[in-house]
């Protein structure tokens, strides 16, 4: 027996160097991953810092801790877990898109994430925030989805721009999210009808230097075009690339926008619409070449900036209060921009010699050429200026509306005829006023209790239908004889 203790002894160590060997291996490799799934540090955005932030709620929002995200991007990614105390912030390396990837296995059993992944566009001095909310039925499709972006001290309050994390997307960024507005039993305050009043003036207006173009080329041609909402989007696009592939000024870039835009028109009835003219193309036949233009157009843009949302402006919007209405200063300047250009139009039409053949054009074609008025030199120019107008809407909606896609045209374009429709087809100020109109009903339906918000844009074509049919010709346009 005593023999046998040395032996015990050797079996022992053994034992315990072969477990040491095989512990130690696993417990370096292990490292890593728990230093990438500890918690980060709270990251607090400034100048200099980009924040993306995870966020996991129950169905009764509360914070749900435990669960692990993936957050990766622009060669970047890191492992957080979410505390009981909230969100968890990582700070980032650069701004640009980011993806949060929610890891199943660390849900909590009987629930599930509304989706596996969501979008954010991190942004210096700010906080790029990303909400998943598990709940206890399985959904039908987790598909990656927008989140939000939010600065501390940002956002138009009073009903301007707000967002919704947990859905996935932003209300208030891109066109028409603006002016979402929840409102008690008790009915919108007065402060909120006056916040959605200049909400809407702010769409109008921009509305309305978009849809010009559409009235113009229609009082010169005859012709419905339906691209004109694929001009607005290439000025979106024109202003993103500017701004940040080529890094050029903002004031530089809106030049350029007008330039590449205008000369697109040029390009256009060059090679199309002229040559159908002289051909007499009838101009049905030439308005569903409009409508393949659009098609082409769309999915060329789509091409070029894919199918996610781009911000124009990289840096974080400021809001600004003017008269007790909150909005952001680049909405406010490009209001002015819009006031600035749509009174150049009409300077234009009224006061100058083109301005003047122009509206003779409109009125009749053939007594305008008799007078010695070259009728496709004047219709060339409108669709210069048209489509460099269009381009310039396009930017400055994307500017101030947060974000854009490559569907903003389509979304526009029946908000455009409607306009154009209600002011009077072919007037460039029915244009202007039809927008006006389109651009509050859209904003002010927002304040309706139970109002859905992506009835707004229906609730302007029911205005439309019902100004129609008392006055057929538009609230600017003239009665014509048929028959």
């Amino acid at each position: 027996m005593t023999a046998d203790r040395p032996n015990l002894a050797t079996a022992a160590r053994r034992l315990l160097a072969t477990l040491a060997a095989v512990a130690i291996p696993a417990v370096i490799a292990a490292a890593p991953a728990m230093a990438a799934a500890a918690p980060a540090a709270e990251c607090t955005p400034d100048d200099s810092t980009a924040c993306v932030v995870a966020i996991v709620l129950d169905e009764e929002s509360n914070p749900v801790p435990d669960v692990g995200v993936t957050i990766s991007g622009a060669g970047f990614e890191q492992d957080v877990i979410t505390t009981q105390e909230g969100p968890a912030s990582v700070e980032v390396p650069q701004v640009g898109s980011y993806t949060l990837t929610i890891d199943e296995a660390t849900v909590p059993d009987g629930l599930f994430p509304d989706a596996t992944e969501r979008q954010v566009t991190a942004q210096t001095g700010s906080s790029a925030r990303a909400a998943f909310r598990l709940g206890t039925t399985p959904p039908e499709s987790a598909e990656p989805t927008e989140g939000t972006t939010t600065a501390p001290g940002d956002g138009e309050t009073g009903g301007a721009e707000p967002t919704d994390a947990a859905s996935g997307g932003a209300a208030g960024e891109g066109l028409g999210g603006a002016g979402t507005t929840t409102t008690g039993g008790g009915g919108p305050s007065f402060e909120q009808i006056w916040q959605q009043f200049g909400s809407g003036i702010r769409f109008g207006l921009l509305l309305a230097l978009a849809s010009v173009g559409i009235s113009l080329i229609y009082g010169t041609t005859g012709l419905s075009s339906f691209s004109h909402g694929e001009q607005v989007t290439l000025g979106a696009m024109f202003g993103f690339i500017g701004v940040n592939w080529l890094n050029l000024p903002v004031w530089l870039t809106v030049i350029l926008v007008i330039v590449a835009c205008g000369a697109t028109g040029w390009v256009q009835d060059a090679a199309i619409w002229a040559p159908l003219r002289r051909r007499g193309t009838p101009v049905t036949q030439m308005m569903i070449v409009t409508i393949g233009l659009s098609l082409a157009l769309q999915y060329t843009i789509q091409m070029v900036i894919g199918g996610r949302s781009h911000r124009v402006l990289p840096q974080n919007p400021r809001p600004l209060e003017i008269a007790g209405i909150t909005l952001s200063t680049a909405s406010w300047l490009s209001m002015i921009v819009a006031v600035v250009v749509i009174a150049f139009i009409g300077w234009f039409l009224t006061r100058t010699r083109v301005g003047r053949a122009t509206r003779a054009v409109s009125d009749n074609t053939a007594l305008a050429s008799a007078t010695g008025i070259n009728p496709d030199r004047i219709i060339r120019i409108v669709w210069v200026m048209s489509t460099g107008f269009a381009g310039l809407a396009g930017m400055l909606l994307a500017i101030s509306f947060g974000s854009f896609n490559w569907s903003l045209g389509m979304l526009l374009l029946l908000l455009m005829f409607a306009a154009v429709t209600l002011g009077g087809l072919g007037t460039a100020y029915g244009a202007l006023l039809g927008s006006l109109v389109i651009g509050l009903v859209v904003e002010m339906s927002t304040l309706i209790p139970g109002m859905p918000s992506d009835l707004r844009y229906a609730s302007a074509l029911v205005i439309l239908i019902l100004v129609l049919l008392f006055r057929p010709q538009g609230l600017l346009g003239r009665a014509e004889r048929i028959g």
